[in-house]
C-alpha cells in the first residue's frame, strides 16, 4: 500500500511537471507571440533599427530639452523594481516629497503658488511609471522651449504635441488621461529637430 502510494505521488508529479513545466508555458508562449507579439516582446520602442526603450517602462531624462517623468525611488533601474517603501506618515517621505517638488519648480521656474501634481513629487510603486499626468506635461513646455531655443510660437505646438500623445482613460473610465514620457520625447525630438 505505501509503495502505491509513492508511485501515484510520483506519476501525478511527472504529469504536472509537464503540464504546468512545459504544455502550459508553450501554450502561453505561442498564444502571445501569435496575438500579442509586441506586448509580449516587452513593448519595445524601436527608432531607426534601434530599440530606445518600452512604453511600459519609465527611464531617466537628464536634459532639460525633454520632459521628465516622474520621480524614481529605484532610479530607473529595472532589475530591483520598487518603491520608497516609506509610509504616508514617514518624515523621510515628506522630506523626499519636498525636495522633489522644489526641483521640479526650479528647473520649471515655477510660480510660487504653481500647483504641482503629485505624480511630479511622488514615486511610483514600482519606480518604474512611464506616465505622468497631463498637467505634469503642460508645466514643463516653458523650460522645454527655452533650452532648446525654440521661438514662442512653438509653445502652442508643443501643447498640441502633448494633447496628441494623451492616452485616454483604461476601458473608458479606469484612471486618468496621461502621457507616456518616452512616446512624448520621441514625438519632440522629430518635430523639433535636435540641434
Amino acid at each position: 500500500m505505501h509503495m502505491k502510494t509513492i508511485l501515484i505521488s510520483i506519476k501525478i508529479f511527472l504529469v504536472m511537471t509537464v503540464l504546468t513545466g512545459m504544455i502550459y508555458p508553450l501554450f502561453v508562449t505561442v498564444i502571445g507571440q501569435t496575438f500579442f507579439a509586441n506586448r509580449a516582446n516587452g513593448s519595445m520602442i524601436i527608432v531607426d533599427d534601434k530599440a530606445v526603450g518600452s512604453e511600459l517602462i519609465g527611464q531617466k531624462f537628464a536634459s532639460s530639452r525633454y520632459f521628465n517623468g516622474r520621480p524614481s525611488a529605484i532610479d530607473y533601474n529595472a532589475l530591483p523594481s520598487g518603491g520608497s517603501n516609506l509610509s504616508a506618515t514617514s518624515k523621510e517621505l515628506l522630506l523626499r516629497a519636498k525636495k522633489n517638488s522644489a526641483a521640479f519648480d526650479s528647473i520649471n521656474q515655477l510660480g510660487i503658488n504653481q500647483v504641482v501634481p503629485a505624480e511630479m513629487i511622488y514615486a511610483s510603486g514600482s519606480g518604474l511609471d512611464p506616465h505622468i499626468s497631463v498637467a505634469g506635461a503642460l508645466l514643463q513646455v516653458n523650460r522645454i522651449c527655452k533650452a532648446r531655443e525654440l521661438p514662442v510660437t512653438a509653445k502652442k505646438q508643443i501643447e498640441n504635441l502633448i494633447a496628441r500623445t494623451t492616452e485616454g482613460r483604461q476601458l473608458g473610465f479606469l484612471g486618468e488621461e496621461r502621457v507616456n514620457v518616452l512616446m512624448l520625447n520621441l514625438e519632440l525630438d522629430k518635430q523639433f529637430q535636435v540641434k
